[in-house]
């Protein structure tokens, strides 16, 4: 801290101010200090803070690609669950995963004196950023592959499973597959569980069609599957790229279910407004909101040293939502049953 304090040009109780976020500093001063610990690559000991002062009942959230609605839906049911059990929550969103923006995020949840942090880590470089925190600050990863810390997260290839086995048992020969970006956790289980199901059955497993989790690039999706005659059924890697999938599906005259039957995932508050009336795979967020926080509470109360321990890991199950978006294949399209 006397570092920082000598090359930001303030007194280390300056210093101290800015990392128990006092208000009574600067923007001006503030700015010097944190740029002072960036040089000198400073991270305070949340752990051992905490063991000098009284806890600040406030967890920190490091959110990565909070726009899109998994991650944001996350965000929100953190908030509710720290809330209900009387803890303030600082968010520390990512606008993207380069080393300096995870250094700031992580910094500026320093300075609010969290006790804790919660990490939305939906895609690949999200989940390396986790390896960035400070030593001894107990985390909680969401939706994240990392073997250090306990993962909260929910079964991303049963849902798949649940949604290709509908389609499959509505007698569709096979189901064509609409995937989310490949550096995503999420869009590569989704993916897994939808190919495994295939195979399982027997049936052939079409090339994936690759997207971004936007409606414009399930409409582009659309056009290619709207041109193939022989596709009867589609599982869509969210709702979004399904009703891209829907309205290029009718721009060409083909209708939904009646030609082409469609099963999305996230189960948005849009979904059953949708004509039809989209058939989807629903996450509970609230309950990984409320596990995750579970999680940090029980990190935080450990002793010191500690080994967080991955057999707290928790994986809730998803559910299958049966609306109108989906029926059987027209006569003659049906698969065959052995």
């Amino acid at each position: 801290m006397h570092d920082v304090a000598r090359l930001a040009g303030v007194s280390h109780q300056t210093v101290s101010r800015v990392l128990n976020a006092h208000p009574n500093v600067s923007t001006q001063t503030r700015e010097r200090v944190l740029d002072a610990m960036r040089e000198l690559k400073y991270r305070p000991n949340l752990f051992a803070r905490g063991l000098v002062t009284a806890r600040s009942q406030r967890i920190g959230v490091l959110s990565f690609d909070s726009r899109f609605f998994g991650p944001g839906s996350t965000l929100h049911a953190i908030e509710r669950a720290a809330r209900a059990a009387g803890f303030g929550v600082a968010v520390a969103g990512m606008s993207d995963h380069a080393g300096g923006d995870v250094d700031e995020g992580i910094e500026t949840l320093s300075a609010q004196g969290v006790d804790g942090i919660i990490v939305i880590a939906p895609n690949t470089a999200a989940a390396r950023a986790i390896g960035a925190l400070p030593e001894g600050v107990p985390v909680v990863a969401l939706e994240a592959e990392y073997h250090d810390q306990p993962v909260v997260s929910i079964d991303q290839r049963l849902g798949a499973r649940l949604a290709t086995e509908h389609l499959l048992g509505l007698g569709h020969r096979t189901v064509w597959h609409v995937a989310g970006p490949q550096d995503w956790r999420e869009a590569v289980l989704r993916e897994d569980g939808w190919r495994v199901t295939l195979e399982a059955a027997g049936a052939d497993v079409p090339p994936p069609l690759r997207g971004d989790w936007s409606p414009r690039s399930g409409y582009d999706a659309g056009r290619e599957i709207a041109a193939n005659a022989d596709v009867t059924a589609v599982f869509a890697g969210n709702d979004q790229m399904a009703l891209g999938v829907v309205h290029a599906l009718g721009e060409r005259g083909r209708r939904v279910p009646e030609d082409v039957s469609i099963v999305g995932f996230d189960d948005i508050p849009e979904a059953e407004f949708l004509m039809p009336a989209l058939s989807t795979v629903r996450q509970d967020f609230d309950e990984v909101g409320r596990r995750g926080l579970d999680l940090l509470l029980t990190a935080i109360d450990a002793p010191e040293g500690a080994p967080p321990g991955r057999d707290q890991d928790v994986t809730i199950a998803p559910e299958l939502v049966l609306r109108a978006s989906a029926t059987q294949p027209a006569r003659g399209r049906r698969r065959r049953r052995a």
